[in-house]
């Protein structure tokens, strides 16, 4: 069993920046591929960025340049940087961790990129 909290979400103006953080707790971190969705209103939830145990990296491609995602094993944490925000990206983010048949999601936090 693994539980993942968010946070870091907010408001922010178009080409601004924010970095969200997911805390995982419950079992062995690094065995575990990370990743970032969103869901923004009337739309089906979308990949953003995963990133592996080895630390292999992907993305969708309109964050590609914009977004990074990183890992630290050893706090159990994972993070999005996301820069140059636009308003198409306001949507729930949520952190998801997946081992095996096992998957995990986090609550979510809420990102609103509006001037």
């Amino acid at each position: 069993q693994v539980q993942l909290v968010e946070s870091g979400g907010g408001l922010v103006q178009p080409g601004g920046s924010l970095r969200l953080s997911c805390a995982a707790s419950g079992s062995i971190f690094s065995m575990y591929a990370m990743g970032w969705y969103r869901q923004a209103p009337g739309k089906q939830r979308e990949l953003v960025a995963t990133i592996r145990s080895g630390g292999r990296t992907n993305y969708t491609d309109s964050v590609k340049g914009r977004f990074t995602i990183s890992r630290d094993n050893a706090k159990s944490t994972v993070a999005l940087q996301m820069n140059t925000l636009k308003p198409e990206d306001t949507a729930v983010y949520y952190c998801n961790a997946v081992w095996s048949v096992l998957s995990y999601w986090g609550q979510g936090t809420q990102v609103t990129v509006s001037s």
